[in-house]
Protein backbone atom coordinates (compact mmCIF):
# COMPACT_ATOMS: atom_id res chain seq x y z
CA UNK A 1 0.00 0.00 0.00
CA UNK A 2 1.56 3.28 -0.79
CA UNK A 3 1.55 6.35 1.88
CA UNK A 4 -1.13 8.76 1.62
CA UNK A 5 0.22 12.36 0.39
CA UNK A 6 -1.17 15.14 -0.32
CA UNK A 7 0.99 17.11 -2.60
CA UNK A 8 -0.14 20.54 -4.32
CA UNK A 9 0.02 18.81 -7.20
CA UNK A 10 -1.85 15.33 -7.21
CA UNK A 11 -3.10 12.84 -4.55
CA UNK A 12 -1.66 9.39 -3.34
CA UNK A 13 -4.59 7.38 -1.81
CA UNK A 14 -4.94 3.95 -0.34
CA UNK A 15 -6.51 0.98 -2.00
CA UNK A 16 -8.99 1.27 0.72
CA UNK A 17 -9.90 4.81 0.40
CA UNK A 18 -10.76 4.81 -3.63
CA UNK A 19 -10.57 1.42 -5.20
CA UNK A 20 -10.87 2.88 -8.73
CA UNK A 21 -8.70 5.94 -7.80
CA UNK A 22 -6.19 3.87 -6.44
CA UNK A 23 -5.85 1.65 -8.70
CA UNK A 24 -4.93 3.98 -11.74
CA UNK A 25 -2.24 5.09 -9.08
CA UNK A 26 -2.67 8.93 -8.95
CA UNK A 27 -5.32 11.49 -8.68
CA UNK A 28 -5.13 14.92 -9.66
CA UNK A 29 -5.81 17.37 -7.06
CA UNK A 30 -8.10 19.26 -9.54
CA UNK A 31 -10.00 16.37 -10.34
CA UNK A 32 -10.10 15.12 -6.20
CA UNK A 33 -11.90 18.91 -5.41
CA UNK A 34 -14.27 18.70 -8.66
CA UNK A 35 -14.95 15.39 -7.23
CA UNK A 36 -15.94 16.10 -3.71
CA UNK A 37 -17.53 19.29 -4.52
CA UNK A 38 -19.41 17.80 -6.85
CA UNK A 39 -20.17 15.09 -4.01
CA UNK A 40 -21.15 17.62 -1.42
CA UNK A 41 -23.31 19.88 -3.61
CA UNK A 42 -25.17 16.72 -4.64
CA UNK A 43 -26.02 15.18 -0.96
CA UNK A 44 -26.58 19.06 0.42
CA UNK A 45 -29.30 19.77 -2.51
CA UNK A 46 -30.75 16.36 -2.14
CA UNK A 47 -31.00 16.39 1.71
CA UNK A 48 -32.75 19.33 1.48
CA UNK A 49 -35.38 18.16 -1.31
CA UNK A 50 -35.70 15.51 0.70
CA UNK A 51 -36.97 16.97 3.68
CA UNK A 52 -37.90 21.07 3.07
CA UNK A 53 -41.09 19.57 2.00
CA UNK A 54 -44.55 18.81 3.59
CA UNK A 55 -43.89 16.03 5.25
CA UNK A 56 -40.53 15.85 5.08
CA UNK A 57 -39.86 15.07 8.54
CA UNK A 58 -43.30 14.06 9.54
CA UNK A 59 -43.31 11.49 6.90
CA UNK A 60 -40.04 10.19 7.05
CA UNK A 61 -39.56 7.36 10.64
CA UNK A 62 -36.21 8.34 10.17
CA UNK A 63 -35.90 11.61 11.00
CA UNK A 64 -39.79 12.20 12.10
CA UNK A 65 -39.16 14.93 15.42
CA UNK A 66 -41.01 13.24 18.27
CA UNK A 67 -41.22 14.85 22.11
CA UNK A 68 -38.36 13.95 24.07
CA UNK A 69 -38.70 10.91 26.49
CA UNK A 70 -39.85 12.12 29.67
CA UNK A 71 -42.37 14.28 27.83
CA UNK A 72 -43.24 11.25 25.30
CA UNK A 73 -44.80 9.80 28.71
CA UNK A 74 -46.46 12.80 29.49
CA UNK A 75 -47.98 12.73 26.25
CA UNK A 76 -49.28 9.51 27.32
CA UNK A 77 -51.34 10.25 30.48
CA UNK A 78 -52.76 13.49 27.84
CA UNK A 79 -54.17 11.10 25.61
CA UNK A 80 -55.16 8.96 27.90
CA UNK A 81 -57.56 11.83 29.38
CA UNK A 82 -58.57 12.99 26.07
CA UNK A 83 -56.33 15.40 24.84
CA UNK A 84 -54.39 13.58 22.65
CA UNK A 85 -55.84 15.50 19.45
CA UNK A 86 -54.06 18.58 21.24
CA UNK A 87 -50.37 16.48 21.33
CA UNK A 88 -50.83 15.28 17.55
CA UNK A 89 -51.21 18.22 17.02
CA UNK A 90 -47.63 19.38 18.76
CA UNK A 91 -46.09 17.29 17.39
CA UNK A 92 -47.32 17.64 14.06
CA UNK A 93 -46.16 21.90 14.51
CA UNK A 94 -42.46 20.53 15.55
CA UNK A 95 -41.58 18.68 12.23
CA UNK A 96 -43.88 21.25 10.11
CA UNK A 97 -41.57 24.07 11.77
CA UNK A 98 -38.26 21.86 10.59
CA UNK A 99 -39.69 21.29 7.02
CA UNK A 100 -40.08 25.09 6.53
CA UNK A 101 -36.23 25.82 8.04
CA UNK A 102 -34.36 23.29 6.26
CA UNK A 103 -35.00 25.04 2.21
CA UNK A 104 -32.71 27.90 4.26
CA UNK A 105 -29.96 25.37 4.84
CA UNK A 106 -29.15 25.61 0.84
CA UNK A 107 -27.73 28.62 0.44
CA UNK A 108 -25.38 27.93 3.27
CA UNK A 109 -24.51 24.61 2.38
CA UNK A 110 -23.17 25.37 -0.78
CA UNK A 111 -21.53 28.32 0.06
CA UNK A 112 -19.51 26.06 2.17
CA UNK A 113 -18.94 23.47 -0.39
CA UNK A 114 -17.41 26.80 -2.81
CA UNK A 115 -15.25 27.74 0.25
CA UNK A 116 -14.23 24.65 0.64
CA UNK A 117 -9.89 23.68 0.90
CA UNK A 118 -7.73 21.31 -1.29
CA UNK A 119 -6.72 20.14 3.17
CA UNK A 120 -10.75 19.88 3.21
CA UNK A 121 -10.95 18.09 0.05
CA UNK A 122 -8.30 15.42 0.93
CA UNK A 123 -10.09 14.49 4.27
CA UNK A 124 -13.07 13.89 2.54
CA UNK A 125 -11.50 11.93 -0.16
CA UNK A 126 -9.40 9.71 2.72
CA UNK A 127 -12.39 9.70 5.27
CA UNK A 128 -15.21 7.50 6.05
CA UNK A 129 -18.49 7.10 4.86
CA UNK A 130 -19.77 9.87 6.79
CA UNK A 131 -17.08 12.50 6.47
CA UNK A 132 -19.31 15.01 3.79
CA UNK A 133 -21.59 14.91 6.96
CA UNK A 134 -18.69 15.95 9.41
CA UNK A 135 -17.66 18.55 6.90
CA UNK A 136 -20.71 20.31 6.83
CA UNK A 137 -21.54 20.17 10.67
CA UNK A 138 -18.39 21.38 11.13
CA UNK A 139 -18.87 24.50 8.90
CA UNK A 140 -22.29 24.86 9.33
CA UNK A 141 -24.10 23.79 12.18
CA UNK A 142 -24.00 26.79 14.86
CA UNK A 143 -24.47 29.25 12.01
CA UNK A 144 -27.46 27.21 10.43
CA UNK A 145 -29.09 27.03 14.05
CA UNK A 146 -29.60 30.61 14.24
CA UNK A 147 -31.11 30.49 10.61
CA UNK A 148 -33.58 27.94 12.00
CA UNK A 149 -34.63 28.69 15.03
CA UNK A 150 -36.46 32.41 14.44
CA UNK A 151 -38.54 30.18 11.62
CA UNK A 152 -39.04 27.75 14.05
CA UNK A 153 -40.47 30.31 16.15
CA UNK A 154 -43.02 31.34 14.12
CA UNK A 155 -44.15 27.89 12.89
CA UNK A 156 -44.42 26.69 17.10
CA UNK A 157 -46.10 30.41 18.28
CA UNK A 158 -49.86 29.37 17.57
CA UNK A 159 -49.62 25.78 19.27
CA UNK A 160 -51.89 25.81 22.11
CA UNK A 161 -49.23 23.14 24.14
CA UNK A 162 -46.18 24.91 23.29
CA UNK A 163 -46.13 27.08 25.88
CA UNK A 164 -46.69 24.80 28.44
CA UNK A 165 -43.95 22.46 26.81
CA UNK A 166 -41.69 24.58 27.99
CA UNK A 167 -43.17 25.44 31.42
CA UNK A 168 -43.24 21.45 31.90
CA UNK A 169 -40.11 20.80 30.12
CA UNK A 170 -38.10 23.01 32.57
CA UNK A 171 -39.57 21.80 35.48
CA UNK A 172 -38.41 18.32 34.21
CA UNK A 173 -35.15 19.73 33.34
CA UNK A 174 -34.42 20.97 36.83
CA UNK A 175 -35.34 17.41 38.49
CA UNK A 176 -32.86 15.68 35.81
CA UNK A 177 -35.77 13.71 34.03
CA UNK A 178 -34.47 15.34 30.50
CA UNK A 179 -31.61 17.41 29.34
CA UNK A 180 -31.41 21.28 29.40
CA UNK A 181 -31.13 22.04 25.68
CA UNK A 182 -34.55 20.18 25.67
CA UNK A 183 -36.10 22.23 28.08
CA UNK A 184 -37.06 24.93 25.20
CA UNK A 185 -38.96 23.78 22.55
CA UNK A 186 -37.93 25.41 19.50
CA UNK A 187 -34.21 25.14 20.36
CA UNK A 188 -35.79 21.19 20.78
CA UNK A 189 -37.10 21.35 17.22
CA UNK A 190 -33.75 23.36 15.89
CA UNK A 191 -31.09 20.71 16.94
CA UNK A 192 -33.77 18.17 15.98
CA UNK A 193 -34.00 19.56 12.56
CA UNK A 194 -30.23 19.86 12.12
CA UNK A 195 -29.37 16.27 12.98
CA UNK A 196 -32.68 15.19 10.43
CA UNK A 197 -30.62 17.48 7.44
CA UNK A 198 -26.78 15.76 8.15
CA UNK A 199 -28.62 12.09 8.66
CA UNK A 200 -29.85 12.45 5.28
CA UNK A 201 -26.75 14.16 3.87
CA UNK A 202 -24.91 11.22 5.28
CA UNK A 203 -27.47 8.76 3.69
CA UNK A 204 -27.33 10.75 0.30
CA UNK A 205 -23.01 10.35 0.70
CA UNK A 206 -23.41 6.18 1.48
CA UNK A 207 -25.20 6.17 -1.76
CA UNK A 208 -22.47 8.08 -3.52
CA UNK A 209 -19.77 5.98 -2.05
CA UNK A 210 -21.56 2.62 -2.39
CA UNK A 211 -22.65 3.25 -6.21
CA UNK A 212 -21.04 6.77 -7.93
CA UNK A 213 -21.48 4.75 -11.36
CA UNK A 214 -25.08 4.94 -10.61
CA UNK A 215 -25.00 8.93 -10.11
CA UNK A 216 -24.35 9.41 -14.17
CA UNK A 217 -21.54 12.05 -13.43
CA UNK A 218 -18.19 11.05 -14.77
CA UNK A 219 -15.85 13.31 -11.84
CA UNK A 220 -17.68 11.21 -9.35
CA UNK A 221 -17.29 7.70 -11.02
CA UNK A 222 -13.86 8.79 -11.19
CA UNK A 223 -13.03 10.10 -7.78
CA UNK A 224 -15.05 7.64 -5.30
CA UNK A 225 -15.53 4.83 -8.62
Amino acid sequence: MKRRQFTSRVIVLPASALPGAAFAGLLSESDAVAGVRTALERGASSAVSLLGRSDGFLGNPKVRIELPGFLKDAAKLLKATGQGKRVDELVTAMNRAAEAAVPEAKAMLVSAVKAMSVEDASKIVKGGETSVTQFFTTKTREPLGGKFLPIIEKATEKVALAKKYDALAGKASGMGLMKKEDANLNGYVTGKALDGLYFMIGEEEKKIRKDPIGTGSAILKKVFG
